[in-house]
Formats: structure tokens, sequence, C-alpha cells
């Protein structure tokens, strides 16, 4: 099982209350976590990813333990420790502003 963490409004959105447990086969990359994600949880379509292009919004990160992939292809696999469910995927949302 993949363990996916949300920000606090996108576990609002999604409508549950902690980390989401999701199957994920084949590769397991960015794209087929969001994939899986965005099928059990519909509401969040667009919200992580662009409706269109798919790509990640502007301010919202992934991180693997304190590793950023959000520059990372989307079809590049994730580390073995995601794959394994000892480490989660996080979804973060980003601050800017001076």
């Amino acid at each position: 099982m993949i363990r996916v963490v949300l920000p606090a409004h996108l576990r609002t959105l999604a409508n549950v209350s902690g980390e989401v447990r999701l199957q994920v086969d084949g590769c397991v990359s960015q794209g087929s976590v969001l994939d899986a994600l965005e099928a059990l949880h519909p509401a969040l379509r667009g919200t992580i990813r662009d409706h269109v292009t798919r790509r990640r919004r502007p301010f919202v990160r992934f991180f693997v333990g304190e590793e950023d992939l959000s520059h990372e292809p989307p079809d590049a696999p994730l580390p073995d420790a995601v794959v394994a469910g000892t480490e989660p995927f996080y979804v973060v949302g980003a601050m800017a502003g001076g």
C-alpha cells in the first residue's frame, strides 16, 4: 500500500482524517499515485494537478522524507521506501510572499 499525506485543506475536500492508503498497480510514480488518489477521491481532481495539462499546480510540492520530488518527471519511479509503504508520499502546499 502506498501512503499519501495531504495538507489539511485537501484532507477536508477528500473527506479523510489521516493518511490515504492507495493500491497502485505497475510502476509507482508521482503520476500513478496521483491517478489512484484522484480515482479514489474525485473531489481532488484539478486541485493538485491542472485538469488539462496534468502538471503539478505551482504552489503544490511533493516530498518523500526530506527529498523534494516536485521537479522530477511525473513518470519517474518513486523511492523504494514509498513502494514498500515505510515512507509516505507527501503533498504539501507551498507558501509564497515576502
